[in-house]
């Protein structure tokens, strides 16, 4: 029942802390899309791929006492920052996951910027498009971002990393 929560916890875990709960999804997402075994599903929102289903167990994992989640006030809106609890890495000796390399891909993406890694899971998101189509899309759905040709090209750049990142160490 919990081997969906579990991954997730091990996800935050291997990333020590992540900071932003738009960077927790992006980084679930660019997971799941470099073929790590996440399940939860997703769609195209504001700021890129989103998922209900991934808020949602983050939720309970806080309501459970494994995840804490802390509210900061910045400027003029709430940070979240989430790490696991000593009953989350209880819970996780007893339910080991096992994803080779992922803690590499994590600790890489939690280097970069919410805003990038809006970028790189949009990239991913319409990956069954071609490259000039994707960059069209990122023009038009992401016009307020004011993303470059460069950042675009950096991003397809990205993710073949990740993907390498994924299969070797």
């Amino acid at each position: 029942m919990l081997k969906d929560h579990a991954k997730i916890m091990h996800a935050i875990a291997a990333s020590n802390e992540i900071i932003g709960r738009k960077k927790l999804q992006k980084m679930i997402y660019i997971a799941k899309k470099i073929d790590y075994p996440f399940h939860e599903k997703f769609a195209f929102h504001f700021y890129g791929p989103y998922s209900e289903e991934l808020t949602l167990r983050i939720e309970e994992l806080c309501n459970m006492g494994f995840l804490n989640e802390v509210r900061e006030k910045k400027g003029g809106y709430f940070q979240y920052r989430y790490t696991l609890t000593e009953s989350g890495a209880e819970f996780l000796n007893l339910n080991e996951v096992s994803m080779p390399h992922l803690e590499d891909c994590l600790e890489h993406m939690n280097s970069q910027s919410a805003r990038f890694l809006e970028l790189v899971s949009t990239v991913l998101y319409f990956d069954n498009l071609s490259k000039e189509e994707v960059a069209e899309k990122i023009f038009t759905l992401k016009s307020k971002q004011r993303y470059t040709e460069e950042e675009i090209n950096q991003a397809y750049e990205y993710i073949t990393q990740l993907k390498h990142k994924a299969r070797t160490h």
